[in-house]
């Protein structure tokens, strides 16, 4: 039944891709609500001021299963949760949060079973939910630190948080901003790493799931560029310019068992990148100068706040000067010819926040206006926040990320379910099964056989242009 139902909204879309952008809208928002278990507490909250809707703004999404999990960071007060989700098929386009994993699992100042402010989150392919509380209320000079930053792992299956840890001292500093998060998932689910990008503090932190700690990595490259911190979005003209290490994707796995790591500070046009097996090594934290590279520029304005890859080697990137979403094909060098518009949109796509790939190769992004949150007003009489999905195929088709890709002219049936998955790496526990995901793909190496094969070259320092 929810299938057929998501097989309508699926063809409903397909008809209008016909005449209109590639990226799809799924939900649209005027302002945020939020869900509670009991409407009298809700009541109660309102008058209280301890709810307050039109304070809420979406700005990391995740996808697993059934579920989008959306993030609103408690930047102003009225926020019950932080921590969020949405059923992917909804009866309504403006469907309200949900407190993930309950009301009381996102108390405010509430450090040890709490959650205060989350940004961007990861589903890893071992069915958990990576989520770092920074501990803060307020945001720039109003910023208050009830908690330390502290990771919390969530079991999707059950929803239950199975681990916390908190950062060492010497992880942050003063000025510590964190609002990204990438994981990186070796042969099992306990070898795991997760990075994150200090944005005001210019520091990168690494956790070992399997050893229980953390470092701290610091280099020049994780600073802004000070030629680049003028904003124009949304008829607004500001300056973001201390902004530092923002945005991170990881490559697939390469012939020496590690990753790439590719990264930009948001005040920049320029892509950064470290092997893994460098961030891996804690040793490394004093003694890594030249273990960073540089890129070329992507060229004027491209800003970029959030990024991912996909295993066939695609990268994503939001372009929030553009109100655009932008691609790189990891088999071309890095430089301006090869950077491609996926889809732009000046009307609903304005400051697209975060971008994510699910485990069926489908692309969905989050624009939220931010800037106008942030600087000026939002008018909640018209929508201000949206989520949009495409297959990635969808896309790519006819920019220059998709050489070297097989794509049908034909694109319909990749709106459609099927029970066909994507997952490739029998090495990885993965227990979800094609049945019980209602958004399956129809990539196994079989539709598109080039997508899930070797790129070829394994020198990837030098195939980039790398630098240093």
């Amino acid at each position: 039944m929810i299938v057929n139902f998501f097989l309508i909204i699926a063809w409903t879309q397909l008809c209008q891709a016909i005449n209109t952008g590639k990226l799809q809208k799924h939900f649209e928002w005027n302002i945020m609500d939020f869900e509670y278990p009991d409407l009298n507490k809700k009541l109660n909250d309102m008058a209280t001021g301890r709810l307050k809707p039109e304070n809420a703004l979406p700005v990391g999404i995740e996808i697993w299963n059934e579920k989008m999990f959306i993030t609103t960071p408690r930047w102003k007060e009225g926020i019950p949760s932080t921590l969020n989700y949405v059923p992917i098929v909804s009866a309504t386009k403006s469907p309200a949060l949900i407190p993930y994993p309950s009301l009381e699992a996102n108390e405010l100042g509430n450090c040890e079973r709490g959650l205060s402010t989350v940004y961007r989150i990861h589903v890893d392919q071992c069915d958990r939910l990576w989520v770092l509380d920074t501990g803060t209320f307020g945001i720039d000079t109003t910023t208050q630190n009830p908690c330390p930053y502290a990771i919390n792992i969530f079991d999707l299956r059950t929803d239950t948080r199975i681990h916390r840890y908190e950062f060492r001292k010497e992880d942050t500093n003063s000025r510590t901003f964190i609002a990204n998060i990438a994981v990186d998932l070796g042969k099992t689910c306990e070898d795991a790493h997760a990075y994150f990008s200090d944005e005001l503090g210019y520091g990168l932190i690494v956790y070992s799931l399997k050893e229980n700690r953390s470092w701290r990595f610091e280099h020049s490259f994780f600073m802004p560029d000070p030629l680049k911190g003028d904003f124009n979005i949304d008829n607004l003209n500001f300056q973001w310019g201390e902004e530092g290490i923002f945005g991170m994707s990881l490559t697939a796995v390469q012939k020496n068992g590690f990753r790439i790591m590719h990264f930009s500070p948001l005040a920049s046009n320029r892509e950064f990148a470290v092997s893994t097996q460098v961030l891996q090594n804690s040793s490394k934290t004093e003694d890594s100068y030249h273990d960073f590279y540089y890129l070329e520029e992507r060229g004027p304005n491209t800003h970029t706040t959030s990024r991912v890859m996909s295993h066939g080697g695609i990268q994503f990137f939001n372009l929030i000067d553009q109100n655009a979403l932008g691609c790189w094909n990891t088999i071309k060098s890095y430089e301006p010819k090869n950077i491609g518009i996926a889809d732009r949109n000046d009307q609903e796509l304005i400051f697209p926040a975060d971008v994510k790939i699910d485990r069926n190769n489908y692309v969905w992004v989050v624009s939220d206006r931010m800037p106008k949150f942030l600087i000026s007003t939002l008018d909640y009489k018209e929508p201000n926040f949206r989520v949009f999905f495409a297959p990635l195929e969808v896309l790519i088709k006819d920019t220059v990320c998709e050489d070297n890709i097989i794509i049908p002219s034909d694109q319909s049936n990749l709106y459609l379910t099927t029970d066909k998955t994507i997952f490739t790496n029998p090495e990885i526990y993965l227990s979800t099964k094609s049945e019980d995901n209602i958004l399956q793909g129809i990539l196994n190496g079989q539709v598109y056989p080039s997508l899930n094969k070797p790129l070829g070259k394994t020198d990837l320092l030098s195939q980039w242009n790398y630098r240093y």
